[in-house]
């Protein structure tokens, strides 16, 4: 596959993506998409990385989500220097979470 079209695939994938409105129509496009492996992998990284911007040490993050060390290793660089998604997308989530629980 030539890398236009790769190109125009991820394109699509991401319009898709932004066009989905509620947590619902997340779950069920995600399900048909993905397999529940491969959801529950994603959702660790998530909670990892939300671990690592509130702080918590390597070892408190594979306690707590059984995560290997080279794959909390990689959520953590991209958590330092990826795009910026964790980052930009995580800390609001955070801060609703805990408004929500006083």
């Amino acid at each position: 596959m030539s890398e236009a079209a790769k190109d125009k695939y991820n394109e699509r994938l991401f319009d898709v993506l932004a066009a989905l409105k509620t947590t619902e129509e997340f779950r069920i496009f995600f399900e048909d998409l993905c397999t529940f492996k491969e959801i529950e992998q994603m959702a660790q990284r998530v909670e990892c990385a939300r671990l690592l911007l509130e702080n918590n040490t390597y070892t408190q993050i594979i306690a707590k989500t059984d995560i290997s060390s080279a794959t909390l290793s990689r959520v953590s660089r991209c958590v330092q220097h990826g795009s910026g998604g964790y980052n930009k997308l995580l800390p609001s989530i955070i801060n609703e979470q805990k408004k929500d629980k006083t």
